[in-house]
C-alpha cells in the first residue's frame, strides 16, 4: 500500500501574512509538518501542495517533494480541502503514480508525534475497508452542550436550540457527553473514496483521538507555542530529534 503525505500551503493568508513561514521554537511552520513527516516509518513520500514557486523552492530545501503547483484558482480562502486533494491525485496519476492512502498534515498544527501519526496510519490500514477516513480529534475542555449563541436581539440562547431559556446550561460538565474538536493532527483520506465518493471523508470516519494540541490562526497562538517550548522542548524533539529524545 503506498502511503504519502500531502501538505498544503497556499502563499495567501488573510489572518497572518506568509502564516506557513511564521516560526515556533526557531522553525518556520512547514518545516514543523516536513520534518513529522519525514520521521514517520509508513509515509513514503512527503509531497507539499502549494501555489508559490517561494514556498515550492523552501519545501525542496527542507526534504520535501513539489511535484507540481496547484493552480492559484484552488488556493483561496474559500477553497475547500477537496479540492487540492484531487488536484494532487490527478497530477500524480498523470506522472505514472497513485497513492493509496494520503495523510493530510495541516502546517498549522506544529506540535506532533511522529509515532502518533504512525499509530493513526496503522489503525486505518488495520480497519480494512470499514471507514470511509480517519480525522484526529481531541477532547473539548468543555461540552459543546454547555455551549451559547447569541440571537438577533442580543440575547444568549443555548446552541442549536433557538432557545433562550439557558439554565441548563449551568449543569455540571459531567451531565453532558463528551464531545471533540478536530485538531488537524492526522487526518487520512482513501484515494479510492475520493474519486468514487467525491468527498474526503464521508459519513463513515475513524475517530482518532490525539493529546490537545493548539493550531496556529492568529498571531496569539504563535506566541502561546512559543512559550511553551520555552517550558518543555519535548515537541521540538519529537520532530526535529535532541540529546533527550
Amino acid at each position: 500500500m503506498e502511503v504519502i503525505s500531502i501538505i498544503p500551503a497556499r502563499s495567501g493568508s488573510k489572518g497572518i501574512t506568509n502564516k506557513n513561514l511564521q516560526e515556533v521554537g526557531g522553525k518556520n511552520l512547514l518545516s514543523w509538518s516536513i520534518n513529522a513527516s519525514l520521521r514517520t516509518q509508513h509515509i513514503g513520500r512527503t509531497i507539499v501542495s502549494t501555489d508559490s514557486i517561494e514556498y515550492s523552492n523552501l519545501a525542496t530545501e527542507l526534504g520535501a517533494e513539489v511535484p507540481f503547483l496547484r493552480p492559484a484558482d484552488l488556493a483561496r480562502d474559500s477553497s475547500p480541502d477537496i479540492d487540492f486533494v484531487k488536484h494532487a491525485i490527478l497530477r500524480l496519476t498523470e506522472m505514472g503514480t497513485r497513492p493509496d492512502l494520503i495523510v493530510h498534515l495541516r502546517p498549522t498544527t506544529p506540535f506532533r508525534d511522529p509515532q502518533i501519526i504512525d499509530q493513526a496510519i496503522g489503525e486505518f490500514i488495520n480497519s480494512g475497508s470499514r471507514y470511509s477516513a480517519l480525522r484526529s480529534v481531541h477532547e473539548m475542555s468543555e461540552s459543546a452542550y454547555k455551549t451559547l449563541e447569541i440571537d438577533s436581539e442580543g440575547q444568549l440562547m443555548s446552541v442549536f436550540t433557538n432557545n433562550c431559556d439557558i439554565e441548563q446550561s449551568n449543569m455540571a460538565r459531567q451531565s453532558f457527553p463528551t464531545t471533540y474538536s478536530p485538531n488537524g493532527y492526522v487526518d487520512i483520506i482513501a484515494t479510492d473514496y475520493v474519486e468514487m465518493e467525491n468527498k474526503i471523508h464521508g459519513a463513515r470516519v475513524k475517530a482518532f483521538v490525539t493529546p490537545r494540541v493548539i493550531e496556529v490562526d492568529d498571531a496569539s497562538d504563535l506566541e502561546y507555542l512559543n512559550v511553551s517550548l520555552e517550558i518543555s522542548q519535548s515537541p521540538y524533539q519529537k520532530v526535529f530529534g535532541g540529546v533527550d529524545e
